[in-house]
């Protein structure tokens, strides 16, 4: 009896005289269920798209940055000095009236100009991804390639010499090179 009664809860009634329209308790439930399903996967595909044109203009705007570098290198037979967390000051008239911002939200690029211990230069740009400092508000990519990342680790593009994530770090630390 109990049975009956609940098996007549999960399906409509099939009598012509008394038909009804309205969706049964279960097919409500499953059509909630494939909207639901449906609609998360298209975040987590936006996301993803979303992460991969980040790395894609990243790399733009790092080629960008390397050439108005190279055109100030040509102009004066040097390269910028080192900024901290910035772009070397001369560059901007090379930029045609767009000042670059960092790709993705809360990073800054900074130009990189120093030497090794063995007296080897390196020049790169890289992008950093925590602020000067404050090592507990990092921004990270959410990428395979940036899991290990950490305050010394970068997106970097190099200009010249055994390039790294950070001159404080050893050449194997976290990082990923653009070029």
């Amino acid at each position: 009896m109990f049975i009956k009664k609940l098996a007549g809860f999960f399906r409509r009634n099939r009598e012509p005289a008394k038909a009804d329209p309205s969706f049964t308790l279960v097919e409500l439930l499953v059509v909630i269920f494939i909207v639901c399903f449906l609609t998360a996967g298209s975040f987590i595909a936006v996301k993803r798209a979303k992460e991969r044109a980040y790395l894609t203009a990243a790399k733009t705007e790092l080629i960008l940055l390397s050439t108005y570098v190279k055109k100030y290198y040509d102009e004066y037979g040097d390269f910028p000095a080192d900024v901290n967390r910035g772009l070397p000051p001369g560059i901007e008239k090379y930029f045609e009236g767009r000042w670059p911002k960092p790709i993705w939200p809360g990073s800054v690029y900074d130009w990189d100009n120093w030497t090794l211990g063995d007296g080897t230069k390196i020049y790169q740009i890289s992008i950093r991804f925590c602020p000067l400092n404050d090592p507990n508000h990092c921004r990270f990519p959410y990428e395979p390639w940036a899991e290990d990342f950490d305050y010394y680790s970068s997106v970097y593009y190099c200009l010249f010499g055994p390039c790294r994530a950070h001159q404080s770090v050893p050449a194997d630390h976290p990082g990923y090179q653009i070029n």
